[in-house]
């Protein structure tokens, strides 16, 4: 169990987790149901365990060249090809199988789901828009918590997603700022080796701004009231830090990456949560 924790880094999974129960309690107008709770979180962390296992498997190559990477578990061999292969069939089935107890919808779009979530570990081979498509994979999680509850994807769930897609792109591009030479080196299509430090730090800002105006947007279409409003200020001012971090050292990048972004979603999903109560 150990050893598969590691592989995907279980913990990350508050990424996305949040915004899945935003976009619940907004479309349940309040508590959903512990069914859907429970088949919601299984949905979620099989997905994530999907993607990350696939990335892994896809990316040893890579990884093992890289001095950052060269020591995950994938690479060194603590776990093998046939078990990672086996944890991402699982995982997948189990997404699947959940998708199917919670609405035909759901269902129907698991597959496509899928088919996104492993194309991200292939696109930084040919393309600087993986960044992007991170972030599409993780924005995807309040549509689908919007689908779990409505059965529909309603236009608030859209921007709500938007702004989790630009929100993942910006901090997945100043996380890529560690490995800018080894991408430089080793051709890779992260956007810090192709614009540089500056302009990357430059459209890592850019989608921040964009990823607090669709949060607003979000409060506005789903007509949400002042505490929903000072959850998105609150997310705007979170990530004004983390560049303001960043900019003095990217030595300040683990920190801002993992525990100011793990926080705002957590801050975000509570004061939706004060909203509705």
């Amino acid at each position: 169990m150990k050893k598969y924790l590691e592989l995907v880094k279980f913990s990350h999974t508050i990424f996305s987790l949040p915004f899945i129960l935003i976009a619940m309690i907004v479309g349940a107008n309040g508590w959903f149901g512990w069914k859907l709770f429970i088949l919601a979180l299984l949905a979620a962390i099989s997905a994530r365990n999907f993607a990350m296992a696939f990335n892994r498997l896809v990316d040893r190559d890579i990884d093992a060249k890289n001095p950052r990477t060269k020591d995950r578990i994938s690479v060194r061999g603590d776990i093998s090809v046939d078990e990672i292969k086996l944890f991402i069939v699982a995982n997948a089935l189990i997404f699947i199988g959940t998708a199917y107890m919670i609405n035909d919808l759901a269902f129907k779009l698991s597959f496509l789901i899928l088919i996104i979530l492993a194309g991200y570990s292939y696109f930084k081979r040919f393309s600087a828009f993986a960044h992007l498509v991170l972030g599409v994979s993780l924005g995807l999680a309040p549509i689908a918590g919007a689908i779990a509850v409505t059965g529909s994807i309603p236009c608030w769930s859209v921007f709500l997603a938007f702004g989790t897609m630009f929100w993942v792109a910006g901090f997945d591009i100043l996380y890529s700022l560690q490995d800018i030479e080894f991408d430089k080196k080793e051709g890779l299509f992260s956007i810090p080796a192709i614009v540089g430090e500056k302009g990357a730090l430059f459209m890592a800002k850019m989608f921040h701004v964009f990823a607090v105006i669709f949060w607003a947007l979000f409060v506005a279409y789903a007509n949400l009231g002042f505490f929903a409003w000072i959850g998105v200020l609150i997310s705007g001012a979170i990530l004004y830090y983390e560049h303001l971090l960043i900019s003095k050292s990217f030595d300040n990048i683990p920190k801002a990456f993992f525990d100011l972004n793990g926080f705002l979603g957590i801050i975000f999903l509570v004061f939706i949560i004060l909203d509705k109560l």
